[in-house]
């Protein structure tokens, strides 16, 4: 429940904040339970007539139910019916990617604060009136006190602040670039929007950890951010905060050492934000293994004793749990060797940490017997690829000139959708990805143009050198010319879209010479082959760079740029490795032992031919409830959203969404009346058109 605010009657019970209460995604209702559940029917739709996809997570406070649509608006609906109370939309151009918003009551005043772009709004939660008295005439502007000029740093507010007491508490999605900003989680003034502290990620000489870095990374290195969110334990004043990468994610020879706080679980004072203990997950990241999500609280039982724990799952499919006070791992940490880098100028740690329990909830490593199966050709094509590249496990260093395959991929193992944890039993429900993707460095070629260098040091990361991209999330940039006007796509690289981050240090003359260099780049450049009908994806589709990210050292000195970052898919566009492609499991936390693990998502046409259950790409997470049920949307491909018994993992009951629901869900009581509400708005890796719809499901 949001601070301040009164006890919900016994006909009501709230989804007050992202992720639930505590990060648990857990729901005491029970309306809804294993024996009713396959009468579910739809309640209500509220479509918000945009597309581009969306992946919030709704609140409810109070019979209304606030949210974000796909494009830059927030609004509020009547929770029981779906109607529109007020809508209000940000003053910005382009699109707004934003996963949710925060709730905060004094119990006399109330504000909704929503984040878009680089700025944090405050709004009447009762008119969605902006509230001058906040920040700068209604919101506050993150680039400010992050590095100067301020005016060409970027940050993205895409998951909600966390509220402790009269705080709000925030970090950012950083560029994948030079130049970025530092990943700084600051607490601003729920009122006045004043600043009250910040924690430096990348420490300043005299803080813990400065030592991890080069002596002057502090000036220009970036990221270690939050991108994720947070969990707030209002008990303890403790705020968990998990960071992502420091970048270039996969050359660190700017910035050797351990490099924390990134890839950390940091516990910080909620009131002052000092460091109460950490744990790095990643020493010198070298593969973009944020921590994708909010930590989960969960109380355990060990030894016939309770212990209050906190639950973090990873992108590399490791769940780490910690004592929630010490930061005591409740399951023994080992430090194992893994190989050097071959890259000139790089230097990887000599260990990494890994769990003795729960064992990874992911595929750990690609070989040729875990190749695809899916037809003989595909098989004989992977096995041939295979030949060509460097497979192994995890924390396989990059190497120049040669692909290196990925496992897990970059989209997780675990992503931002998170878990969910039952505090009844202690058991903890995870769904992850489980494709490969492929990695490499090359030394780029002289760029012939002004466009083209900037091309390379900025957009190369994604995109790759020939302009390739991993269509369709991350689109080829061949052809554009004939889709957006050089305005538009001048438009795109100013503004950002979808999960690409405004590029605000660019000047005019750099803006129009990358514009001249997608539009009008000689043709003899070779082109990449012609994509097949699944795997292809037009190039207007929504730029998606890997969130979280940030930057290194002056990318102009830097000497390699990536080849690949595009997931090993077969030549039909089907992952190259054999299914389950996706899962979802049950861990107790108790033991560290796994209850059930299933495959989890389809590909509809591979279904017709008889290939069921092969799991596919996930994205959002699942809600458990004391109905006995999971509640989760999140496959990309089949557009469902299931329930399922948790304490078997049977499916109980689907039906499919407008678009695929690659969000979290939220469950309330309003009325009398239990509902299940789910954003649907498509993307990601679907060819398929993208929308967003919010669907409420109750009993009839």
């Amino acid at each position: 429940m949001a601070y301040g605010a009164a006890a919900a009657p016994a006909e009501q019970q709230d989804w007050p904040a992202y992720g639930g209460q505590d990060g648990t995604h857990y729901s005491s209702l029970s309306q809804i339970n294993r024996d009713n559940v396959k009468k579910l029917v739809v309640a209500w739709k509220y479509d918000t007539g945009e597309k581009g996809g969306i992946e919030a997570s709704p609140i409810i406070v109070g019979k209304v139910l606030y949210a974000t649509t796909p494009r830059r608006s927030v609004i509020a609906l009547d929770a029981a019916s779906g109607k529109l109370i007020w809508r209000f939309e940000f003053d910005l151009q382009g699109q707004v990617l934003t996963r949710g918003v925060s709730y905060w009551s004094d119990g006399h005043q109330s504000r909704i604060f929503a984040g878009a772009r680089n700025y944090l709004y405050a709004l009447d939660a009762a008119t969605g009136k902006v509230i001058p008295s906040f920040g700068e005439n209604g919101r506050i502007d993150l680039r400010k006190g992050l590095r100067e000029p301020y005016q060409q740093q970027s940050v993205e507010l895409t998951t909600p602040g966390s509220i402790y007491k009269d705080l709000i508490i925030v970090g950012g999605a950083n560029p994948e670039t030079h130049p970025a900003p530092p990943g700084d989680v600051r607490a601003f003034d729920v009122r006045t929007g004043a600043l009250r502290w910040t924690f430096h990620t990348i420490p300043r000489p005299g803080e813990f950890g400065f030592d991890t870095w080069p002596k002057d990374a502090w000036k220009n290195a970036g990221a270690a951010n939050n991108w994720a969110g947070m969990t707030v334990d209002p008990k303890r004043g403790i705020v968990y905060v998990p960071t992502g990468s420091a970048v270039f994610d996969f050359y660190g020879g700017d910035r050797i050492g351990n490099d924390l706080f990134a890839d950390s679980l940091i516990a910080l004072d909620a009131s002052t934000g000092k460091r109460i203990w950490h744990f790095q997950g990643v020493h010198h990241d070298l593969w973009d293994r944020d921590f994708p999500a909010p930590p989960a609280m969960v109380t355990v039982t060990r030894d016939g004793k309770r212990i209050d724990a906190i639950a973090q799952t990873t992108k590399s499919g490791l769940l780490f749990v910690f004592d929630r006070s010490t930061g005591k791992s409740l399951f023994p940490i080992q430090e194992l060797p893994f190989p050097p880098s071959n890259v000139p100028g790089e230097v990887t740690s000599p260990t990494q940490p890994l769990p003795t329990a729960p064992a990874p909830y992911t595929q750990q490593s690609t070989t040729i017997d875990t190749l695809t199966n899916r037809t003989p050709e595909a098989h004989a094509w992977a096995v041939k690829q295979f030949s060509t590249m460097i497979g192994g496990g995890q924390f396989v260093p990059p190497s120049v000139d040669k692909l290196t395959i990925d496992m897990p991929g970059f989209a997780g193992g675990g992503e931002w959708g998170g878990t969910a944890v039952d505090p009844s039993t202690g058991v903890l429900y995870v769904n992850a990805n489980d494709t490969a993707w492929l990695v490499g460095l090359t030394v780029p070629p002289p760029p012939g143009s002004l466009g083209e260098r900037v091309y390379q040091n900025q957009c190369s990361g994604c995109h790759g050198i020939n302009r390739a991209g991993s269509p369709p999330a991350i689109p080829a940039l061949w052809g554009i010319e004939g889709i957006l006007t050089e305005q538009e796509i001048a438009g795109i690289i100013r503004q950002g879209r979808g999960r690409m981050p405004p590029f605000n240090s660019l000047s005019d003359e750099q803006v129009q010479a990358v514009v001249r260099y997608l539009t009008k780049a000689p043709q003899q450049q070779q082109r990449p082959p012609k994509p097949n009908a699944h795997a292809a994806a037009a190039a207007s589709a929504e730029p998606v760079a890997a969130e979280g990210a940030g930057a290194s050292h002056a990318t102009d000195d830097m000497p390699y740029k990536t080849i690949g970052f595009r997931r090993f898919t077969d030549p039909d566009g089907y992952p190259a490795t054999a299914p389950p492609w996706g899962t979802l499991s049950a861990i107790d936390l108790n033991t560290g032992k796994y209850l059930w693990k299933i495959p989890f998502g389809e590909y509809p046409e591979l279904v017709a031919k008889g290939m069921a259950n092969t799991g596919s790409d996930n994205y959002g997470g699942p809600v458990v409830t004391a109905g006995g049920l999971i509640f989760i949307g999140a496959t990309v491909f089949d557009q469902k959203f299931h329930a399922y018994d948790k304490s078997t993992g049977k499916l109980l009951w689907e039906t499919k969404l407008p678009f695929s629901g690659l969000a979290t869900p939220a469950t309330y009581l309003v009325n009398g009346k239990q509902y299940v509400v789910i954003a649907a708005g498509g993307g990601q890796s679907s060819r398929k058109p993208s929308g967003g719809v919010y669907v409420a499901f109750a009993l009839p």
